[in-house]
């Protein structure tokens, strides 16, 4: 019953802390912690990022369960014409939704909503993350797997059940590039190999409530050749 009153509690305190001051401030902060025993209030946002069929869309509905933020796929973004006279089809409809999904997570963000979970875009994407949420609390979870026939026999399974992209050729450059490539600023690697849904909801839930990110921070764009995309005309495949 305590825990329960606990809660409600801090529920109150943190949207009252938002609501008056867009954000909690450091000495609240630091008094909740103390008295509640917790490492980490709540996310701004959390990004997921990783090769296709790693398990990313279940974590992200789990994770939105978990946190009742806001949940943000890229693919929610509004069907849109194209224009005759585009030059570049693919980095007209790529630009276009990754500006909108900028949009919607400012506008949630303004309205008080944290936890918000954004998944779906172009990994090419992620080497912005650092630059348009600086200074806020953000963390980005990099799924990966050591196993690439996990990722192989969910591509398929979700293939024959939901439908999705079905490339097997790609799994293994995809998850390799992505894995080795340098942490970005606020980035965590979870390693799903082996393990359940369960098991990796667990994992996930423990890094965020105890990661304390980086507010600020030296960072210039890296490399691109470190990054995919699905946009043919950027050779990032």
């Amino acid at each position: 019953m305590l825990a329960e009153k606990q809660d409600v509690f801090l529920h109150s305190a943190f949207f009252t802390l938002i609501r008056n001051d867009n954000r909690i401030p450091a000495e609240p902060l630091a008094i909740l912690k103390e008295h509640f025993g917790l490492y980490s209030i709540m996310m701004d946002f959390i990004f997921i990022i990783g090769p296709s069929a790693v398990g990313k869309t279940t974590l992200a509905k789990a994770l939105f369960a978990h946190y009742n933020g806001v949940y943000l796929e890229q693919n929610m973004v509004p069907e849109f014409g194209i224009p005759e006279d585009c030059p570049d089809i693919g980095v007209f409809e790529e630009e276009t939704c990754w500006e909108n999904v900028l949009l919607q997570l400012n506008y949630f963000y303004k309205k008080g909503f944290r936890n918000i979970i954004a998944l779906d875009f172009d990994d090419y994407r992620t080497r912005e993350l650092p630059l348009h949420f600086k200074g806020k609390r953000f963390v980005t979870l990099k799924l990966v797997s050591g196993d690439t026939e996990q990722i192989r026999r969910q591509m398929i399974r979700r293939s024959e059940n939901e439908g999705g992209l079905m490339a097997l050729e790609n799994v293994d450059r995809a998850n390799q590039k992505i894995k080795s490539r340098p942490l970005l600023p606020n980035e965590v690697l979870l390693d799903v190999a082996g393990k359940t849904r369960k098991e990796i909801f667990a994992e996930a839930v423990e890094i965020i409530d105890h990661f304390e990110p980086a507010l600020d921070y030296p960072y210039e764009l890296p490399d691109e050749q470190l990054f995919l995309s699905w946009v043919q005309s950027r050779n990032l495949r």
